[in-house]
């Protein structure tokens, strides 16, 4: 065995900065709340080379006196804790001493920092090693500078990824700090460019605003709660505002952002059925408890906590946000709804038929948009998967209007559909099985529950699933028009305005050009925008931004991804979001049009997720079932 021998502090701290300097937004989120702890009003935050060059954080506080300078650079030094009890009742975002001499060892660092009396100190360190130490002229507060950082340890830059994801995760985090602390005001700039900016008014909801967006911001609701142990408060989103993936639960316990799966899930609990499978609220939520209740020291970023009376903050959380939601009307506003704006044209063109001579309606394929509020006859456009009004109304036809009130009942009744829309992002492509012999010809002659056609042939009684069959033929007909590359598209008289985080805005610029390859053309517009001027003409009309946004939401939810599977998922989500439901009543013309579709298809059999689009009871099989033929004994 090798001698023993103990390692140098340089060695040691380096050592250390392995599992608490991970990444350029390791080093920010140590510096900020370094500064948080020190009672900043005003936290300054510059970048350069996503922080790869230089961080730089400037902050209004308390400064350190010229005595502790050296001493905030040793390892295990700090000023948050003194005895054991402290370790237990820790309120402060840092207090193990690790941070300063673990980012030293492995970057040049220049801190000039002053207490507001008396002379101020500057000081340079190099690899951990002191370089300048000398008095300084400054003002309250404290300059900190971060420069190349990982210059001594190559082998840690491997794990870096590109600038724009490091950016990313910098945003991210100066944003869960600014809503931690809604009290101190940020300022996030990148490479002259400004990122994040907050007033640190001390109004949660403002700093909401400043973060997702103030279009986000007025569809949250004000939360609270309180126990023996616990007080929460916050905003939650209506149930109409909703994200592909968890990263926009922040979950605050006294001051200090934290993961925690649990807690997580008392939150979807609380929203119980108002959410869609595989969606997720956007959540600020505050919890100030006993710090006694609270293990902070379990993880060396502090990111994951152990709690204790863990049911009892759930049971808390959820009950908070089922009574809110309970006391709000839900329906979502329609006014600037993609679904408003359709019902109003579809009642302008059907007025606009109504006054036109009927001799110039005969041989016209006219198709207008579906609405209840006209007394039309409705047919299916297998190309759209849409209904549209046939303008030669005859007044002794019935109307036969889809019943739109079930649609929504969709997650309710069929949850195996969503539960397979949240998973197809991750699964394999369906396999596409070719059929062994001819698909049958149909004859319809009946619904049942608005859900299930049934139809019959010469081999026997066949149900088929609407949903599921429009989905196979909606998903066949995305995936031959997201493939095709063409020149077709629309312009928009008024290019839509997209906003997003900061981090989500930099996810996004990395996955341009697959946007690109399936029609998405995304414009840089300021500093976490994006403008579109144009669409794919085979858009269905009214639907062009929904599209869009559940497309850059599958890029969101997957990262890095190719072009391939990014098309297969998009095809999926689709024809999966625009196809009949359940209980969605079809007269006899829709029905059999969909029964003619299906049979073009090239796998006819199953959905995108697999599930059978139909099922067959043999003439044999009927005739068992009646007793006519019986089993030998």
């Amino acid at each position: 065995m090798a001698e023993i021998l103990e390692l140098s502090t340089t060695l040691a701290n380096q050592i250390a900065a392995g599992e608490v300097v991970e990444r350029p937004a390791s080093v920010v989120k140590e510096l900020v709340e370094n500064a948080i702890d020190a009672n900043s009003t005003q936290i300054d935050i510059f970048l350069e080379e996503a922080g790869l060059r230089k961080i730089q954080v400037i902050d209004n506080g308390d400064g350190i006196g010229p005595g502790d300078v050296l001493n905030a650079f040793k390892r295990h030094a700090t000023s948050k804790i003194h005895t054991r009890d402290d370790l237990f009742r820790i309120r402060s975002l840092g207090f193990r001493g690790e941070a300063l001499p673990s980012i030293a060892s492995v970057s040049k660092i220049t801190i000039e920092t002053s207490t507001g009396t008396g002379q101020g100190t500057a000081l340079y360190l190099e690899g951990g090693q002191v370089e300048k130490n000398q008095p300084h002229s400054l003002r309250k507060g404290t300059n900190i500078s971060v420069e190349d950082l990982f210059f001594n340890t190559p082998a840690r830059l491997k794990y870096v990824k590109t600038l724009q994801t490091e950016l990313a995760n910098i945003g991210d985090i100066v944003n869960r700090l600014a809503m931690s602390h809604p009290d101190i005001a940020f300022r996030l700039m990148h490479d002259g460019n400004r990122m994040t900016v907050t007033s640190g008014s001390g109004d949660l909801r403002q700093t909401i605003a400043g973060i997702y967006g103030v279009a986000t911001a007025k569809k949250m609701l004000p939360i609270s709660g309180e126990d023996l142990d616990f007080k929460i408060s916050g905003y939650i989103s209506l149930p109409e505002v909703t994200r592909a993936s968890r990263n926009y639960l922040s979950i605050i316990i006294n001051g200090r952002y934290i993961r925690n799966f649990i807690l997580n899930k008392a939150i979807v609990t609380g929203y119980g059925s108002k959410l869609m499978v595989g969606r997720f609220p956007l959540v600020v939520l505050h919890i100030e408890m006993d710090p006694l209740l609270v293990d902070v020291n379990v993880h060396p970023t502090k990111q994951e906590v152990r709690l204790s009376k863990e049911q009892e903050l759930m049971q808390l959380i959820s009950k908070a946000i089922s009574e809110t939601l309970a006391k709000e009307n839900l329906i979502p506003g329609v006014g600037d709804s993609s679904a408003y704006r359709q019902k109003i044209q579809a009642e302008e063109r059907v007025e606009q038929l109504s006054l036109q001579p009927e001799n110039k309606l005969q041989g016209q394929e006219q198709q207008v948009p579906f609405t209840t509020n006209t007394e039309t006859n409705l047919n299916y456009d297998p190309q759209t998967g849409d209904f549209f009004v046939n303008p030669t109304v005859s007044e002794s036809q019935p109307n036969r209007s889809l019943n739109t009130e079930s649609v929504d009942t969709i997650t309710s009744l069929e949850p195996e559909i969503d539960l397979a829309v949240d998973e197809l992002v991750t699964a394999e492509p369906p396999e596409r099985v070719a059929p062994l012999e001819a698909f049958p010809t149909l004859e319809y002659f009946g619904q049942m529950h608005g859900t299930y056609l049934f139809a019959q042939s010469e081999k026997g009684l066949y149900i088929v699933d609407q949903h599921a069959a429009q989905e196979r033929i909606k998903y066949e007909y995305y995936r031959q028009k997201i493939g095709e590359v063409t020149d077709d598209y629309q312009e928009l008289l008024l290019p839509l305005v997209l906003e997003y985080t900061i981090d989500d805005f930099m996810k996004i610029k990395e996955q341009l050009e697959i946007l690109e390859q399936v029609g998405i053309f995304l414009e840089a517009f300021g500093s976490r925008s994006f403008i579109v001027r144009q669409h794919p003409t085979w858009y269905p009309r009214g639907e062009e931004e929904s599209i869009i946004r559940e497309m850059i939401d599958l890029v969101l939810e997957n990262g890095q991804v190719s072009v391939a599977a990014f098309r297969e998922s998009t095809a999926i989500m689709m024809s999966c979001k625009k196809s009949i439901k359940a209980n969605h009543h079809l007269d006899e013309p829709q029905a059999r049009q969909l029964l003619v579709d299906l049979a073009k298809c090239e796998n006819p059999y199953n959905c995108p997720h697999g599930r059978p689009v139909l099922i067959h009871f043999t003439n044999y099989e009927m005739e068992r079932l009646f007793k006519r033929v019986q089993d030998a004994h």
